[in-house]
Formats: C-alpha cells, structure tokens, sequence
C-alpha cells in the first residue's frame, strides 16, 4: 500500500479526510477559524471530486438542523464548526445526540464570547461537555486526519450511533502546516464502508417518527439508552483502532502515556499543548528528574480506569485546562480528580488554567509547572494559572 506525506494544514487535514469519506450530507456555515476546512471541502465538491450534498445555510444551528434531518433520512452527514458557532448550535447538538445520529463534526477550537476573541481555548467544547457526543481532542494534524476517519465508525457502530466531536486547536493545528501521510482513497473507503441506517425517515414501508413529545412515561429510559451507548465506546473504540492500526501503523487508545514508566511527576493535558510537553518532559529527564505525560484522546467518555491504572501512586500530578469552569473546579481536572477520589494511593493533585483566549504557553511555563509539583509546592484544591499577568 502506498502511502503519501503531504505538508497540509489541520483545517486541510480534516477536510481531506472529509473528501475520502465523501459523506452524503455537508451543511456548514464559516465561522474563523474553522472557515477553511468548508472551504476546502467546497472546493472538492465543485470540482466534481466528491458527489456530496453541500448545503450553505443562515447558521450553524440551521447547519446542524440540517443534518439532523439529513441523518435521520439514512444519509452519512458531517459539517465542522468553531466557537460561537457551537454555541448557536447548543440546542440541535443535543438534539441530534438524542436522535442517536452518527453525525461526525470536526471542532476547531476557539474562545467563547465576550469580549470577542477568536483565538484558541476550549471552552467551546466543554460547554457541550454533557451533550451527549464523544468528544476527541487532537495533538497535531496527523491526529486530525486520523481521527475523522476513525470517527465515522465509531459513530455508526451498532452499539453506539452517537455523533462525534473531532476537536483541533484553533490556528495552533488549524493553521499550522504539519506533515501528515495520508491513505489512499480506496483504503479510506473500504475502511468506513457503506452506511447502514437504522429506521430511516425515507424507508416508507416501515414509518417512524423522530423528535416526538417524550414526557416522563418514556423520557428517562431514552437517556438510559444514550448513556449505555456511551459505555460502550470503550469496546468499540478499541476494536476500531486496532483495524486502523493495521492500515495505517499509527495506534490510538484512550490516553497516551508518555514516558510514564518511572515517572513520579506527571502532567495531563488536552490537545496541542501536549506537543510543547513532551518537549519538556524530555529535557527533564536529561536532567535527571522522573517527569511524564499523559496525553488524553477522548475527553468524552472520560476513561476512568485509565486515569486510575496511570496516576494512582504517583507523587504529584499537574493538570493542565485551556478552559476555565467559573464557581467549580476546571473541567478536566474536575474529571481526573474524580476519577481518582476512590484509588487508595493518591497522588497530589495541582490544577493550572492556562491559554485562554489564545495566551501563549511555552517550555518555561510547562517547567514552571513541573517545578511546583516537584518541590511540593501545589496545595489541593487551589487552582493556579501559568502565563496570567498580575
């Protein structure tokens, strides 16, 4: 099989793997700084590359109703958003959660308003944290492209039908041009196959009705349903990346330890930031210190036992939120803290904000980080913040 490296963007990393899907359905509105990876895709389906369905719409709650109905016609449906465009969404990206749909949808990280600010964080995604979607975060642009393809079986698995974020930093991955090396596209295809619906709208012969009045008779069994399809993510996801692996030779799990054989100081992270920690980890162990990373892949569902098998008995651990959760702990922190509360051997927990609105961070910060775990100096339950001015 001939693989091949290309020097693309992640907007162009998701959009690529967008056109070897080659979904039924794309309805999408721009939003910076997710616009290109449309744009792209576009252009795909005006030169004929593609045979999708591309529907510009008003907005991004039309552009996810859309694909609600889309998807609950028995068609494959994607779009991708940013920020306020997820939030516009909020409504339908429960709804379409609800309705079981497969829908896949790359999420290019941006600050929420107010003040305006189009730079990364992820306070976008995490105001959907409990929508009921699988949520993926991404290190670089080979992920991005990984990921989306791997996103659409997992979706339509049987045992899951849930649709699925696949989230980039915005301009950090979105923008920055990465070697990525791609699969050929009977490779992608014959990997995520034909979609098989389930009770389609358009399967006359055997009516049903989507989106009913589903009062306190129903309604509480329905989410059970939906929370069961998340428990089985776990199975599936393995069994997914295995046979992606095969194909590809990049293997993808829940977490990704880093060095975390020995290590006694371990930090945990979202997204591209773990590039910049891996980095630092490395110089550390130059150093003589046992540092390690590990690096979570799906926020949604949180992997609990994973957390648990990798931090318990550790010294310190230092999580890391591009996101702040205002009267609460940080959310991934909240999450790992959790999932920790029941292990007998605790390690010291730190929380640090960092990068809102697209504040830089850098090895310094991440070694000061490091530092405050290794000398002791974190104090449970005491949120600090790398990079703010005082």
């Amino acid at each position: 099989m001939k693989l091949t490296r290309q020097a693309i963007t992640g907007a162009q990393a998701a959009a690529y793997a967008m056109k070897q899907i080659e979904p039924d359905v794309v309805a999408a509105y721009p939003i910076t700084p997710q616009t290109p990876i449309v744009e792209y895709f576009a252009k795909y389906v005006a030169d004929g590359v593609v045979k999708t369905e591309m529907i510009p719409v008003e907005s991004e709650h039309s552009a996810m109703s859309a694909l609600v109905g889309a998807a609950a016609a028995g068609a494959r449906a994607m779009t991708a958003t940013s920020a306020n465009g997820l939030a516009l969404m909020h409504e339908i990206v429960y709804i379409a959660a609800s309705l079981r749909l497969p829908i896949v949808m790359p999420v290019v990280n941006r600050a929420l308003s107010g003040p305006i600010n189009i730079h990364c964080d992820h306070s976008d995604t995490m105001a959907e944290r409990d929508s009921g979607w699988i949520q993926l975060f991404c290190e670089d642009a080979q992920e991005v492209y990984d990921l989306t393809i791997m996103a659409v079986r997992i979706a339509e698995h049987e045992n899951i039908r849930l649709p699925v974020m696949v989230n980039q930093d915005g301009f950090i991955i979105s923008h920055g041009v990465e070697a990525v090396e791609l699969l050929p596209d009977d490779v992608v295809k014959s990997f995520v196959g034909q979609l098989k619906p389930l009770y389609p709208l358009l399967d006359v012969e055997n009516p049903v009705t989507y989106g009913p009045l589903d009062l306190y008779d129903y309604y509480f069994e329905h989410k059970r349903q939906q929370i069961e399809a998340m428990k089985n993510v776990f199975e599936v996801f393995s069994k997914i990346s295995e046979e992606y692996y095969k194909i590809s030779g990049r293997k993808y799990d829940y977490v990704e330890p880093y060095k975390m054989e020995d290590a006694q100081y371990v930090m945990v992270a979202l997204g591209s930031t773990n590039g910049t920690i891996k980095y630092v980890v490395d110089q550390l162990r130059e150093e003589g210190k046992k540092v390690g990373l590990l690096k979570i892949w799906m926020f949604r569902p949180f992997p609990k036992a994973e957390i648990q098998r990798y931090l318990t008995g550790r010294k310190a651990v230092v999580v890391l939120d591009r996101s702040a959760s205002f009267g609460a702990e940080a959310p991934l922190y909240e999450a790992v803290k959790s999932s920790l509360y029941e292990v007998a051997s605790k390690p010291l927990l730190g929380s640090f904000v960092y990068g809102l609105g697209g504040r830089d961070v850098n090895p310094e910060l991440i070694r000061y980080a490091f530092e405050k775990a290794i000398s002791h100096e974190l104090v449970a339950d005491q949120e600090l913040y790398l990079g703010l001015r005082e």
